[in-house]
């Protein structure tokens, strides 16, 4: 079997069982279009040219052209999975990625907001929203409904109409990998949705999308890049290192949650990480807030 074959039928496979989110099976295909034109280079498209030193020598290749820590990690997944795949469908005589090991990942501490710098720009939006164009009273929801219940931007984009309760405040949610789950709603959230709803959609909405709960000014559900825009662009002018797009807000609302007294089974829930290890990342945010707080007031610093 050609290679290239073996790597549409593995994809379809996981794409059947909803288990990663659409843009995780894209970097997958990716990183599987990088191995088949690797072998295609070799002369090596069969199945039966497959094996754990085929592969050492493509990694070696990538991490050559410069490739970095983080996405040779996910490379290495992505080829597991794959030879996993093949392995148990009968389809090679091995496993030949059990034996692949992923370089370190360098530990990024996230980009995290102030509370001030979020309060002006809450203000912000809300003078603009005041004005009345439909764009920028939905433009205050969105940005509310991101911080307040920390939502993934892929998360908010899929929200139809019914998605809040806005007698229990809550959002239900669908996130990685097609688990559903509850996140609470804060009250500004929840005004600035309701103001949205009674005063903004209606002059948004047309034939397009009659579910969906936040529109383009094309009347068509909004997408990930268009929010990601919009962050980006009210991000641009406060402090900070790292991403300006929307998981800053994500990484914010965890961090500030932890901050206030939150524990940390509690965040993770509402983050719908699986891994408690993944939501500990932002213990660590916290204590480096911490530190420098300490730095700075503490006489005996």
């Amino acid at each position: 079997m050609e290679v290239s074959t073996a790597i549409d039928r593995y994809l379809d496979w996981r794409a059947s069982t909803r288990d990663l989110a659409d843009h995780s099976l894209k970097s997958y295909a990716g990183d599987l279009a990088s191995l088949r034109r690797y072998l295609e280079a070799q002369s090596q498209s069969d199945l039966a040219d497959l094996s754990s030193e085929v592969l050492r020598e493509w990694l070696w290749a990538e991490s050559s052209a410069g490739l970095s820590p983080t996405t040779l990690r996910r490379r290495v997944s992505s080829i597991r999975g794959f030879t996993k795949f093949l392995h148990h469908h009968g389809l090679t005589i091995a496993d030949y990625g059990v034996v692949l090991h992923q370089p370190k990942a360098p530990r990024r501490l996230p980009r995290v907001l102030s509370e001030d710098n979020l309060g002006e720009l809450f203000q912000s939006l809300q003078a603009l929203a005041d004005s009345g164009d439909p764009i920028a009273v939905r433009n205050l929801a969105i940005v509310e409904l991101l911080y307040s219940s920390a939502l993934r931007v892929s998360e908010l984009c899929g929200l139809d109409m019914g998605a809040i309760d806005f007698t229990e405040r809550t959002v239900k949610v669908r996130g990685k990998g097609d688990r559903e789950r509850m996140a609470p709603v804060g009250q500004p959230a929840i005004t600035a949705i309701q103001h949205y709803l009674d005063q903004a959609r209606g002059q948004l909405q047309s034939g397009h999308s009659k579910q969906a709960l936040f529109l383009s000014r094309q009347g068509r559900r909004v997408n990930t890049r268009s929010v990601y825009e919009l962050i980006a662009s009210l991000l641009g002018e406060h402090p900070g290192s790292g991403p300006r797009g929307p998981h800053t807000l994500r990484h914010s609302a965890a961090t500030h949650l932890l901050d206030h007294g939150a524990d940390l089974r509690s965040v993770q829930e509402m983050l719908g990480h699986r891994s408690l290890a993944t939501t500990e990342l932002y213990t660590h945010v916290s204590v480096d807030r911490l530190k420098r707080a300490y730095e700075q007031a503490h006489p005996r610093a």
